[in-house]
């Protein structure tokens, strides 16, 4: 018997696993509105037919709820296992999150990992043309709304990102007034 593997918000492999999970959703939402419309053919009743009718309509919602931020966040898949491998190495040091979609008004941040220090948050997004200033303000602005001064920067290069996981100091080293954790839920709250 195999075990099918829980996947949550933050952790590795996450969006691959939401992907299959929600593309099932609307595979099934599309099967149902499909079904109630073909059965409409197969009732004498125009009672019936107008009820089958109405039944398609309100699946289509639940349905399209389901299909929107799948498409907006098709294209993100989780990142390589060379690049959790060479990230894990430092999960100790502090904590990191991996395979965040964060999406605002303007933009949807692609979060491949994500760093969650008390020296500030430190994202790695694989989005070239995402406009960084905005993002990072957009964050700012949301953790300020929930009392937290924290720093963030987004970094685009892989690279340069190891570099800052290098660079940066156990968390360990510094006084836990509890914000990490919480940064750390927020994060996940805010990925789809």
């Amino acid at each position: 018997m195999t075990t099918v593997k829980k996947y949550n918000k933050g952790q590795y492999g996450y969006r691959n696993h939401h992907k299959k999970v929600e593309t099932g959703k609307v595979a099934f939402g599309a099967a149902m509105i499909i079904a109630q419309l073909t059965a409409r053919y197969f009732v004498d009743s125009t009672a019936w037919k107008n009820i089958l009718t109405v039944m398609a309509i309100l699946s289509v919602l639940p349905t399209a709820n389901v299909a929107s931020p799948l498409l907006a966040a098709w294209r993100y898949k989780t990142p390589s296992e060379d690049f959790h491998r060479r990230a894990a190495g430092y999960e100790g040091r502090f904590s990191i999150l991996y395979d965040l979609i964060i999406t605002t008004r303007d933009a949807i941040i692609p979060a491949d990992a994500a760093i969650v220090h008390p020296g500030g948050v430190f994202l790695y997004c694989t989005s070239p043309k995402l406009d960084t200033v905005k993002a990072e303000k957009f964050l700012k602005e949301m953790f300020a709304g929930h009392k937290l001064d924290l720093g963030v920067k987004i970094i685009l290069d892989e690279k340069a990102f190891f570099h800052r996981m290098e660079s940066l100091k156990p968390a360990e080293e510094y006084e836990d007034d509890g914000s990490v954790d919480y940064t750390l839920q927020l994060l996940k709250n805010l990925s789809m």
